[in-house]
C-alpha cells in the first residue's frame, strides 16, 4: 500500500505532466489535498510531506481539526463543501480560501463573520451549478454576476475565481463543464477579474488542468477511500 507521501507525489507528477501537455506552467496550479473525513493523523503525514493547502467540506470538522492541528503554524484551510450560513462563523474563524459561496446572502454572512473575526480577508470563489444538477449546490450561471457583485461589496473577502463540481463518472462530460467555466469566467472579466479556476479532482484533474484549472482539490488518490 503507498504512503500518503508517495501518493502526494504521484498526484504532483499528473499535475505536471496534464500541465505541460496543455502548454501551462505545472506552478500555475495549486493541488489543494481534500482531509474531509480522515483523521488529523493523516493531515500530520501529508504535512511532514511538505504539503500545505487542506481541503475541509464539513463546518464543524474543520473547526475540530483547526484546532487540533493548530501547532501546524503555516498550514492553510481550504473550506469546499456547502456552506450555511449558520456555519460560517466557523469557517470564518479558520479557512483561508472558500471555494464555495453559491449566493449573495451567504456571501454577505461570511463577509460579516470573518470581519468580527478580525482576521485577514479570506479568498473568496464562487461555486457555479453549470451542469445544473439539482442534487448539487452552486449559483446558476444567469445569477453569477449577481453573486460576484455581493463578494466584492464584502471589504473582507478577496474574490479569487469560481469554482464548480461536473456530473460524477463521465468524463466528456467534467470536460464540458470545465471548460464551460472557464467561458463564465471569459464572460465576467476575464483572468484579471477571476484568476482561479477550482476544478478537478481524483478521477479527471487532468481535465481540469487542460481546461484551466489553477486549483485542483485531490482526495481520495491521496488518503484512500473514505
Amino acid at each position: 500500500m503507498s504512503t500518503i507521501a508517495e501518493n502526494l507525489a504521484a498526484i504532483r507528477g499528473r499535475i505536471r505532466d496534464a500541465a505541460r501537455a496543455a502548454g501551462r506552467d505545472p506552478a500555475s496550479v495549486a493541488l489543494v489535498a481534500v482531509s474531509k473525513k480522515k483523521p488529523a493523523e493523516a493531515i500530520r503525514e501529508a504535512y511532514a510531506a511538505g504539503h500545505r493547502a487542506f481541503g475541509e467540506s464539513y463546518a464543524q470538522e474543520l473547526d475540530a481539526k483547526a484546532r487540533d492541528l493548530a501547532d501546524l503554524a503555516d498550514i492553510e484551510w481550504h473550506f469546499i463543501g456547502h456552506l450555511q450560513s449558520n456555519k460560517a462563523k466557523l469557517v470564518a474563524a479558520h479557512a483561508r480560501v472558500v471555494h464555495s459561496i453559491d449566493g449573495a446572502g451567504l456571501a454577505r454572512e461570511l463577509g460579516r463573520r470573518v470581519a468580527l473575526a478580525g482576521r485577514p480577508k479570506v479568498g473568496a470563489l464562487i461555486e457555479v451549478s453549470v451542469a445544473g444538477e439539482a442534487q448539487k449546490h452552486g449559483a446558476p450561471p444567469s445569477e453569477l454576476g449577481a453573486v460576484i457583485e455581493a463578494v466584492r461589496a464584502e471589504a473582507s473577502l478577496d474574490l479569487r475565481g469560481l469554482m464548480t463540481m461536473p456530473p460524477a463518472g463521465d468524463l466528456d462530460e467534467a470536460r464540458r463543464t470545465f471548460e464551460a467555466l472557464a467561458q463564465l469566467r471569459d464572460r465576467h472579466g476575464g483572468i484579471a477579474a477571476l484568476p482561479e479556476l477550482s476544478m478537478g479532482m481524483s478521477d479527471d484533474l487532468e481535465a481540469g488542468v487542460a481546461a484551466g484549472a489553477t486549483l485542483v482539490r485531490v482526495g481520495s488518490a491521496i488518503f484512500g477511500a473514505r
